[in-house]
């Protein structure tokens, strides 16, 4: 019975925005833990989030050009099978790869007692350089050749492709099917309040996932946990990335399922109350023709479809509502995309709290505010009957609003982290940068320390040390996390000879930023309201703004545009200047230079809050353009906006009507209501 079906296939569609939803908010959250386990900077982070937007772009204007022309349900089959396929690929390197070992220093263990010291002059793996000869005799008998020459993320890279690949049909296809057979005033509810606001569940869920897994150590079961001297707050933990990946592939293969068995098209909305009204064995007969003539899926011919793209991507982008919209998408891809990429980190080393913890609070909090405030956008369309104009004057006001709460942003300040010959001198002095050799001072000349290592540790003056080495340290006791060192000459230069002179593992706690960031996370989510209240509106100005035979394909080339020249370079650039202000690169196992340690917070917050902030300027602006043409097109909004839709259909009313009569059976009897069995 095809009255169950539209139902069906809300439920199908929601369930794979929510497979979808899913399996890219963890990716995102991952985006940290792939940086650390990999070694690599946050810009080739960006080319492997820039590869889920470039398998989108291989397919996503085919698709979106013939979409009414092909069977949409098994397309969307099609495409959740291809991303739980390149979330299993994206899981490989785990099993490839060995266990993670983490930069740490060699101690040494004191001839009269337990004490393991950091600090000794008779320390063969801690010599300041070695010759090119001797270390690549070492990097060989290490295996280390092997391992440097293989770049297993390219997995991860490739199955985040494939996963673009899968994804780039649900959106374009599902909504015009929706589209096709809800009623005007049911469209927005329909795409704003079930398939968005049920697939925001699926980020939201994502999140949740991801800061479970950034909790677990990445080779959870094969390691004693006791042994390990760090926790998830330091900068080289990792956790278990590609555990989660395995959940979100069996998601997406469940969420292919339903759509295998669903029809090429569904009745419009009210077709069956209209049916109802005729005789009952006038119905009966019709209901019978148009099981039997159900409408067969037209032939396509490549040829022609090629043929009239140009023409119809002409007549598309000539529609000025619509290419402003376009220019708009595209500016808040840029600045949603950073965003997303890139929060997780910034929380991190602005305000001090773990990936896991950013994660969680995103996952909790930002997201179902933003789900809220797309459900009241869409209620409020239904409510109040917004046409394209009160639309427009909607989505307008509240991105301006949160554009002008956004630039409060800035006064959420926190220092930069205090590290001994990095950011502060041995004294205790800032200063705005400090060259290489100044990790070196006269309480640890004698130590022997390796320049290029990073295993902090607190000292009891406040300032951290990027080991125990250059902390002067030569003793200690404990195991584990638990291990405490004494006797530690630089922090007795701070005046503390009479003191303990002890440091403990991990960098310093920056109690200001920690006290800040409820302040910060409240009015993040304060914007997140109201973005989200005016995303709905703004988005149903595109179906309002183009002719019906077009919404398919003018989805598929604002999803195009978006991510093209959003969604693809934004986490490159993004990440590229977000390394510019790095303070200290960790080391890989084989050398090399790996993941960043230590940003300057303030500079990264100048860079990360600055860029969003003038993408969303541009934004403003273009919303009042918005606003101005759609103001001259359709005035007065209802009267025209109606006169315009009539003046279509009656164009195509003839051609239409002569093709039902020769085609459908019950056509005939249903002329004088002007519906068709379909």
């Amino acid at each position: 019975c095809c009255c169950g079906e539209p139902r069906i296939f809300l439920g199908a569609l929601a369930f794979s925005f929510f497979a979808k939803g899913f399996s890219g908010s963890y990716m995102k959250s991952m985006s940290t833990q792939i940086e650390r386990r990999f070694e690599i900077s946050s810009s080739v982070v960006g080319i492997i989030d820039g590869s889920f937007e470039i398998g989108n772009l291989m397919v996503m204007i085919l698709v979106s050009y013939l979409g009414s022309k092909v069977h949409r349900p098994k397309v969307i089959a099609a495409g959740c099978l291809i991303m739980s396929f390149g979330t299993f690929l994206s899981v490989m390197p785990h099993f490839l790869m060995g266990r993670y070992n983490y930069e740490r220093i060699q101690l040494t263990e004191e001839n009269s007692s337990t004490s393991l010291s950091a600090c000794s002059l008779v320390l063969p793996l801690h010599r300041p350089t070695l010759d090119a000869v001797e270390m690549t005799r070492e990097l060989k008998n290490s295996g280390c050749e092997k391992v440097a020459s293989s770049y297993l993320w390219i997995f991860v890279l490739m199955g985040n492709l494939l996963c673009g690949i899968g994804e780039a049909p649900i959106m374009p296809l599902g909504m015009s099917y929706v589209d096709d057979f809800s009623k005007e005033e049911n469209s927005a509810f329909y795409i704003g309040n079930k398939l968005i606001s049920c697939g925001m569940v699926g980020p939201t869920l994502g999140f949740l996932l991801g800061s479970f897994c950034a909790n677990l150590w990445v080779d959870v079961g094969m390691v004693d946990l006791e042994s390990l001297t760090i926790n998830p707050k330091d900068t080289r933990w990792v956790g278990a990335w590609w555990l989660g990946l395995v959940i979100c592939g069996a998601v997406s293969f469940l969420a292919s399922l339903p759509f295998w068995f669903l029809p090429y098209s569904l009745p419009k909305e009210g077709d069956e109350k209209n049916l109802n009204k005729l005789s009952e064995s006038s119905v009966t007969i019709q209901e019978d023709h148009c099981k039997i003539e159900s409408p067969s899926q037209p032939q396509l011919k490549f040829s022609e479809a090629v043929k009239d793209f140009l023409p119809t991507l002409k007549k598309l982008l000539g529609n000025p509502v619509f290419l402003v919209y376009l220019l708009l998408t595209i500016l808040q891809y840029n600045s949603m995309v950073g965003l997303i990429t890139f929060e997780t980190k910034f929380m991190e080393q602005q305000f001090n709290v773990s990936v896991s913890r950013a994660i969680f609070l995103i996952g909790v909090i930002l997201l179902p505010i933003t789900i809220l405030g797309m459900f009241l956008g869409g209620f409020i369309i239904k409510k109040f009957k917004l046409h394209i104009t009160g639309m427009a004057k909607f989505g307008c006001a509240t991105f301006i609003a949160a554009y002008l709460l956004n630039l409060l942003y800035f006064t959420c300040d926190c220092e930069v982290l205090q590290v001994a010959g990095l950011t502060v001198s041995y004294s205790g002095v800032k200063q705005s940068s400090f060259p290489k050799n100044n990790l070196i001072a006269s309480c640890n000349s004698d130590c022997s320390c390796v320049l290029n290592q990073w295993d902090p540790v607190c000292g009891d003056n406040g300032i951290t040390y990027m080991t125990a080495c250059f902390a002067g340290c030569k003793s200690s006791i404990g195991t584990g996390k638990n291990m405490v060192f004494h006797n530690c000459s630089c922090v007795q230069v701070e005046g503390l000879e009479s003191g303990n002179s002890s440091a403990v593992l991990g960098q310093c706690q920056r109690e200001s930023c920690t006290k800040t960031f409820p302040y910060f996370l409240a009015l993040l989510s304060t914007c997140a309201l109201i973005l989200a209240l005016g995303g709905t509106p703004t988005y149903m100005i595109m179906f309002r703004s183009v002719s019906p035979d077009l919404k398919s394909f003018a989805v598929g080339i604002d999803a195009l545009c978006g991510r093209i020249l959003g969604g693809l370079p934004a986490p490159i650039y993004f990440g590229a200047l977000i390394d510019q202000t790095c303070l200290k690169w960790g080391t890989k196992r084989c050398g090399g230079s790996g993941s960043c340690r230590v940003y300057d917070t303030k500079a990264f917050r100048n860079v990360y809050l600055g860029l969003i902030a003038g993408l969303r300027a541009g934004c403003c602006f273009l919303y009042i353009t918005l606003f101005i043409l759609i103001i001259k097109r359709f005035r007065p909004a209802s009267n025209e906006l109606i006169d315009l839709k009539s003046t279509e259909v009656s164009s195509r009313k003839g051609s239409t009507s002569v093709s039902k009569n020769e085609t459908f059976p019950c056509a005939k009897a249903l002329a004088a209501n002007e519906e068709t069995c379909l």
